[in-house]
C-alpha cells in the first residue's frame, strides 16, 4: 500500500522569531485532498554529560507552555549553518559551564512527528571539566548531579516527563552495562 502524502500547495501562516507554523493543502493516498498543519522547527542537539564516576550532569528548567519546572538533560537550537556537534559544544558551555574533551554521537529522535519536524540529535559528553556558565538572556536554570539508576527511577516514578530526558536516560543505562554503543 502507498502510504505517501502529497503536498499540493501551501502556505506559512505563522512566521515567528523562533517557530513558523504551515498549513499545507494534500492529496492523501486515496486521492482525497485535505489540510496538515505543522510545526517548522530548526533541529536541536541533547547533550548526555556522563562523569567518570557514572553520574550525570541536569538542569532543572522552567517551561511555560506547561507552567512546570522540569529535569532535563542540557539542550539547545541548532542556530542556521551551524554544525549539530558544534551547536552541542557551545551549549553544554553556555547553559553548565562544563567543556567535555571526548564527544559521541548517540542518535537522532523525532519528538513530535504528527505536527513538528523538529529533530534532536543526542551526544554522549565525557572527560568533563567545569568553567563559568553563560547563559542568555532570558535563560534561568539550577544544575545539579544524579546517578544513572537514579534518574531510571525518575523516569519510572513521572519525575522525569521530558522526552528527550527519558530517551537519554534509557541510552545512557545501556551505554554504561555494555549492551549499546553509542554512533
Amino acid at each position: 500500500m502507498d502510504l505517501k502524502e502529497t503536498r499540493l500547495d501551501g502556505a506559512v501562516v505563522y512566521d515567528g522569531s523562533f517557530l513558523k507554523v504551515t498549513r499545507d493543502r494534500i492529496s492523501l493516498p486515496d486521492g482525497a485532498v485535505t489540510h496538515r498543519e505543522y510545526i517548522r522547527h530548526p533541529g536541536a542537539v541533547v547533550i548526555l554529560p556522563l562523569f567518570d564516576d557514572g553520574r550525570v550532569l541536569l538542569e532543572r528548567q522552567f517551561r511555560y507552555p506547561l507552567d512546570q519546572v522540569f529535569i532535563e538533560y542540557p539542550a539547545g537550537k541548532i542556530d542556521p549553518g551551524e554544525d549539530a556537534l558544534a551547536c552541542a559544544k557551545r551549549e553544554l558551555q553556555e547553559e553548565t559551564g562544563y567543556t567535555a574533551s571526548e564527544w559521541h554521537f548517540v542518535c537522532t529522535i523525532h519528538n513530535a512527528i504528527a505536527y513538528s519536524d523538529e529533530h534532536l540529535d543526542l551526544y554522549l559528553a565525557r572527560g568533563l571539566t567545569a568553567g563559568q556558565a553563560k547563559l542568555d538572556d532570558g535563560e534561568f536554570l539550577e544544575t545539579f548531579l544524579a546517578s544513572v539508576p537514579e534518574m531510571v527511577e525518575m523516569v519510572r516514578t513521572g519525575q522525569v516527563t521530558d522526552v528527550k530526558t527519558v530517551i537519554g536516560t534509557f541510552w545512557l543505562e545501556k551505554i554504561l552495562a555494555g549492551s549499546w554503543t553509542p554512533g
